[in-house]
């Protein structure tokens, strides 16, 4: 199975899910199992909090599971998008400072998805390269593999959004 759109060569990841720092996970909704068959991943209850950037029906989390959507485009955002972005990657390191299990998904579980997680992760204080790093090492080579997303973690959210607003 390969991801939707202009990055036809890329591979759906091995596993629904993956830890890229205690308690943080990212994921998506589609993944290649063992067996190289593709698979749906769908989240009952394994997390107290799930962030949703691509919603598709069928796929959860379970009722009673704390879940917010916010749908955006894996390509150019604009102020108000990346806004949420941003809200979203406080709500995730609210909830892990909580001790909470915190899942944040997109289609694939790359770049939508790891674009959230490292902001998250440079919020903490963590250098926005060596989150890079870290997310292609623990989810896939191919996670952030969006350049736009990349320039923009490097850029820092806060700054993306203000120059993307400016052009609006």
């Amino acid at each position: 199975m390969r991801t939707r759109g202009r990055h036809s060569d890329v591979p759906a990841p091995d596993s629904p899910w993956s830890e890229i720092v205690p308690g943080l996970w990212m994921g998506g909704h589609e993944f290649r199992s063992s067996s190289g068959r593709h698979e749906f991943a769908v989240v009952h209850d394994e997390f107290d909090l799930v962030l949703t950037l691509l919603r598709l029906p069928g796929h959860g989390p379970d009722p009673g599971v704390e879940h917010h959507v916010w749908p955006i485009p894996d390509g150019p955002l604009d102020g108000t998008q990346l806004a949420g972005v941003m809200r979203l990657a406080q709500a995730a390191g609210d909830a892990l400072a909580e001790g909470r299990r915190v899942l944040v998904r997109c289609y694939h579980g790359y770049n939508r998805s790891g674009l959230v997680v490292a902001h998250a992760l440079v919020r903490s204080g963590r250098a926005p390269d060596d989150v890079i790093r870290l997310i292609r090492t623990r989810r896939s080579p191919w996670a952030l593999h969006n350049e736009l997303f990349v320039e923009y973690l490097r850029a820092g959210l806060p700054t993306a959004r203000l120059l993307e607003e400016l052009t609006e």
